[in-house]
């Protein structure tokens, strides 16, 4: 079965509707122009009202000027929404690329407008602060003025912010933008043509290994035509954020993500120096898989390898309902917001040429509701990254109770929801596997799962680590020496249980984190090990644990991490915290070693 299966030609009709975002106006761009313009206006109205007299208002007055202020924003997030899912489905339009940069240059300018309220707030004595922060009807900004304030150190004045601001529509967000537009027209040449990325990967899960080599080879391939186009894009970027951190005063390459993350620099020390200290967990999966495989050691392009023949094959209308019926189990609220995103259509399923690869879920406005992008390639993983973003999807709906300031979470607790959705469908794809070989099949698409959530993305981390401090030490960095640091850092996890290849030191070139949000990985392994625990509680505590659960995803980014984790009986100050869930990661590994066995193979 193809990604563009004539017997399944259901995921090709499932596409999104975008008109939510603009209200059901005619001309999208018009539209978008005109949310725009409505923000603009109300933000120089804003600026003439309260500029220089942040330090002056009241209680009710701080209420009033955060009430306006959150108006404002919510307009500039549904246009850029808009323009945002516009061009993740046809990167190669030019008419949807125009749209997105002149949403960017347009927000930009009312950002600058606005970015005297964040620093007239964070200058506030603590006094005063803490009597405002007191107020009635505070409650729907409170912990996102806290957070702000923490920001202080970091701050610049109010002609250098906007003068950042400004420049980076045509600095940062351009080189973005173009790694994207490259990305995105990747085209990997197998023997029935060309066909994207996210495609060709399908290649790497097969049981065959010629297949596998000959698709890394292809790949490689196809990574190269423009590889110095992204290096130069990714050098660029670094350079960038090295200035920024030097002008905002933080101390190292990661500081301002962990500032972003309400996360210290020493818990995130601790969470990456955990993982880092039990590498020999993944590596012990690859030798059981070589010995699965009948390989004396595996090579990069076996680590994804069907352990079994159980190639099962998914139509749409089966992970469809399978999800659907999943969290209806679990939460009948939760089923009946997963059966909206389908039913109203707020998917968009179907791999097309330009199309972003991968997948994610997408909201910035409480008023409209989360959109999923997927690549659906009739393969089982992808009935779990359906589980996984609609996890997501949920997070956002019940989040937006909160407002546009709380609504999302910090990216640390920004997985909790994906990573228990679809550890809930795992499940009950476990419980329906018909034979030993199949249950072996799914055990080892978890623990890779794992694998590649939590130790990938720590080493992902060391490889950015290894790069914005070359950058800043060294200079710019070429192609090889980009090759040289993500060999390093793969090998380190990989040990000597796999190869690496020479082909594989540039697949650093197609993730797009790298670029978009430097430092964003470890996040995975923090939300993972994080999700992994909670589900641990939903275990002891059955459905009694459902209602809190519940709680925690309605209280959005209301609170602090440590307290949206005692929601649910979590303490994310304990030392320990991190090695308990690599624990989980491990009994998954005890499972799979004792299903392959049970299965006949001689482990």
């Amino acid at each position: 079965m193809t990604p563009h299966d004539p017997h399944d030609p259901e995921p090709d009709e499932v596409s999104w509707d975008l008109g939510h975002l603009i209200a059901g106006a005619g001309d999208p761009a018009s539209a978008v122009d005109a949310l725009l313009g409505e923000a603009r206006r109300r933000a120089d109205a804003f600026a003439a009202q309260y500029a220089g007299t942040v330090g002056e208002l009241d209680g009710p007055g701080l209420v009033g000027a955060a009430t306006e202020l959150g108006e404002i924003k919510e307009l500039v997030a549904r246009a850029g929404t808009y323009a945002h899912l516009s061009f993740s489905i046809d990167t190669a339009d030019p008419a949807r690329g125009a749209l997105l940069q002149r949403v960017e240059e347009k927000r930009t300018g009312i950002e600058t407008a606005l970015v005297f309220f964040q620093l007239e707030w964070a200058a506030l004595p603590d006094a005063k602060a803490e009597e405002l922060l007191a107020a009635d009807g505070l409650g729907f900004v409170r912990h996102h003025l806290v957070t702000a304030r923490r920001h202080r150190p970091h701050l610049l004045n109010e002609a250098e912010e906007k003068i950042l601001a400004e420049k980076a529509v045509s600095g940062r967000s351009a080189w973005v933008r173009l790694f994207d537009e490259q990305r995105a027209a990747i085209q990997v040449e197998l023997e029935e043509g060309p066909v994207a990325l996210e495609t060709a990967f399908a290649g790497l899960y097969s049981p065959d290994r010629d297949v596998r080599r000959d698709t890394a080879g292809r790949v490689s391939a196809a990574l190269q035509p423009g590889l110095r186009t992204r290096a130069y894009a990714f050098n660029m970027l670094l350079a960038d954020k090295a200035t920024d951190d030097r002008l905002r005063s933080y101390p190292h390459w990661l500081a301002s993500r962990n500032l972003a993350n309400e996360a210290t620099d020493e818990s995130v020390r601790a969470l990456i120096e955990a993982v880092r200290g039990r590498y020999e967990l993944p590596r012990r999966w690859y030798r059981l898989k070589a010995r699965l495989l009948g390989l004396g050691r595996l090579a990069d392009y076996d680590r994804m390898a069907a352990v079994t023949r159980d190639e099962e094959r998914v139509p749409w209308h089966e992970a469809r309902e399978l999800v659907n019926e999943t969290y209806a189990d679990f939460s009948p609220e939760l089923g009946a917001i997963v059966r909206r995103f389908h039913d109203e259509r707020w998917i968009d399923a179907p791999v097309r040429p330009g199309k972003r690869g991968g997948a994610f879920c997408s909201y910035g406005s409480p008023r409209v509701h989360p959109y999923v992008l997927l690549n659906y390639t009739h393969l089982r993983r992808d009935v779990l990254t359906l589980a996984h973003e609609l996890g997501h999807g949920v997070h956002a709906a019940l989040g937006a109770e909160q407002g546009i300031f709380h609504m999302a979470t910090p990216l640390t607790l920004a997985e909790t929801a994906s990573v228990f959705g679809e550890t809930l469908v795992f499940g009950r794809l476990l419980e329906r596997a018909p034979t030993p070989e199949s249950r072996l099949a799914l055990l080892a698409e978890s623990v890779e799962g794992s694998i590649l959530t939590v130790f990938r993305q720590v080493a992902m981390n060391r490889f950015e680590h290894l790069v914005h401090t070359y950058r800043r030490e060294e200079g710019e960095l070429s192609v090889e020496r980009f090759g040289e640091l993500w060999a390093a850092s793969q090998q380190e996890m990989l040990g000597d249980a796999v190869e690496v290849t020479e082909g594989y030191r540039t697949w650093w070139s197609y993730v797009p984190h790298f670029i978009a949000t430097p430092g964003y990985v470890y996040a995975y392994a923090y939300g993972q090990l994080l999700a992994l625990a909670v589900y641990g509680r939903y275990e002891a505590e059955g459905e009694a644990f459902a209602p809190r659960y519940l709680d925690l995803l309605r209280a959005g980014g209301s609170r602090s991490p440590e307290e949206l984790g005692r929601i649910v009986g979590i303490d994310l100050a304990d030392p320990g915290f991190w090695d308990r869930g690599l624990d989980l990661v491990e009994r998954k590994l005890d499972a799979a070693e004792k299903a392959a066995r049970e299965a006949g193979h001689a482990c």
